[in-house]
């Protein structure tokens, strides 16, 4: 079994996340729901993104509406650009996303920007066939993934947003102005996004309705290399990669720029920002790379383009797309609605129409992988010990309260301390089954920390501290209990 297949077999049997509907069998696929510990997974991890990114860094952040006028999308680009190349089987009419087909098919990657006639020129050269009936391919066109909705009794024209960043764009000019601004400026939001992909697959890894977690940095194109704030992370390792290199370069941030790797100062600090939060996170960044996107890769907004992509038993995941963007948003907008958006740099008082430098970055697949670099097993005697040996401070549940048995006040004793610590703390209370069977239901949602109270809590009022990664266990005093608990979740 795959580490995918265990870390999904735990997911849903841990009610980190399942399917959405599943009990229909008309359930559409690319629609997954978190449970309980997915919910708390997920909670902890945007609060980590908060703290790492946004308060450190003074960033703003807006909450804007998932439905948007035609007229945003128009704007941005995304009504006449934001496609897939989709193929049809002329003979059982199956519809495959093309460039996915080739790749998996030859395992020759497929830039976004190929043309239509480009990609039909790769079925032929490998002759690929349909999958489902081995039918001749018809010839490549174009699937816009936008899910298009009707508002009001007249089913006004409107869309659920493809990503969250059009409505920081559109909200700029009243943000900068009524918050007092001063570029560079970090606007960030959090939320659902909606793309009508043609293959969803892979539980998290591509979805329909998916969670973003969006920064847009708003700058002075003529500074782009005056950064006070670069000599905080001038140190930061970067792990850069172009297709075609024979490996990664791994140097520092001020290397990078140095080198010419990076364009300037202000992308090599966030792209160390970013760096520094993934490792809080517990995922291996010696398993990640930035992987500088060819011109035919870029999204059509963007300029300059880096994907941050992590080694996964499913190969690299793009986590978060950075990219330069220049002022293509902002001027598209201007144009659009007629609207000025430049504005006033407070420090030399000139009108400037910001570029944008954008961190987006997948909540879901980050979850996912978090998860795969978290799951561990090893045998202990004759069984197979699994355990998520996540961040106490991601972790959904910090500390299980056990009562080695229920009589003789143990079970009192247990639940008053639970009691105690339940509305500073994740704690769960479980008195069911064997003590080593508890301890293992613990360690699958990567509870690190497990309290037993036995009889030596009811003479002396300590309790047995089992540590989740050692397996060692501690006595401790029950009134030193919450400054434990405090320690451990410190970052």
């Amino acid at each position: 079994m795959s580490n995918y297949d265990k870390v999904m077999k735990l997911a849903l049997e841990r009610g980190f996340y399942f399917p959405s509907c599943e009990i229909y069998s008309d359930a559409p696929a690319g629609f997954w729901e978190y449970g309980p510990t997915g919910v708390s997974l997920k909670n902890k991890f945007i609060e980590l993104w908060r703290r790492e990114l946004l308060r450190r860094d003074g960033m703003m952040e807006i909450d804007g509406c998932q439905v948007m006028s035609k007229s945003v999308f128009v704007a941005s680009g995304h009504i006449g650009n934001f496609t897939d190349p989709v193929v049809k089987c002329t003979k059982c009419g199956s519809i495959f996303r093309a460039d996915r087909f080739i790749e998996e098919k030859t395992g020759e990657r497929v830039p976004e920007r190929l043309s239509n006639e480009d990609v039909d020129a790769l079925i032929k050269k490998h002759g690929l066939k349909c999958a489902n009936c081995k039918g001749e391919l018809g010839n490549v066109s174009r699937f816009n993934m936008m899910f298009r909705v009707g508002i009001g009794p007249a089913a006004e024209e409107a869309y659920l947003r493809p990503e969250t960043c059009q409505s920081i764009f559109v909200d700029f000019s009243r943000v900068f102005k009524t918050m007092r601004g001063r570029l560079p400026l970090g606007v960030a939001q959090i939320g659902k996004s909606f793309r009508n992909e043609i293959a969803p697959r892979q539980s998290l890894l591509r979805l329909r309705e998916f969670y973003q977690a969006e920064i847009e940095v708003f700058c002075n194109p003529a500074k782009l290399d005056d950064m006070a704030r670069f000599d905080e992370v001038k140190t930061t390792t970067l792990r850069l990669f172009r297709d075609g290199d024979a490996s990664i370069t791994v140097v520092t941030a001020e290397e990078a720029v140095a080198k010419g790797l990076v364009p300037n100062k202000l992308v090599a600090y966030y792209l160390s920002l970013l760096m520094q939060f993934y490792e809080k996170t517990g995922i291996d960044v010696t398993k990640s790379r930035l992987r500088r996107l060819s011109d035919e890769e870029k999204a059509f907004y963007a300029s300059v383009a880096f994907d941050f992509e992590v080694q996964t038993s499913t190969g690299w995941l793009e986590l978060v797309a950075c990219n330069y963007r220049s002022d293509y948003d902002l001027k598209g907008h201007a144009a659009t609605s007629k609207e000025k958006l430049e504005v006033v740099d407070p420090v030399d008082q000139q009108k400037v129409l910001p570029h944008v430098f954008e961190l987006s970055m997948g909540i879901d697949r980050s979850l996912y992988t978090i998860l795969e670099h978290a799951y561990y097993e090893e045998q202990v005697k004759d069984e197979t010990r699994a355990v998520l040996k996540l961040k106490p401070y991601l972790a959904p549940v910090l500390v299980g309260i056990l009562p080695l048995m229920t009589k003789d006040g143990l079970g009192e004793k247990a639940r008053k301390i639970h009691s105690d610590l339940k509305l500073d703390f994740d704690t769960f209370y479980d008195e069911s089954g064997s003590i080593g069977r508890r301890y293992r239901r613990l360690e699958e949602v990567g509870a690190p920390y497990a309290i037993t109270v036995d009889p030596q809590t009811m003479q002396d009022d300590t309790v047995t501290v089992r540590h989740r990664d050692s397996m060692q266990q501690e006595r401790a005093k029950v009134s030193d209990l919450r400054r434990f608990m405090q320690d451990a979740l410190r970052i």
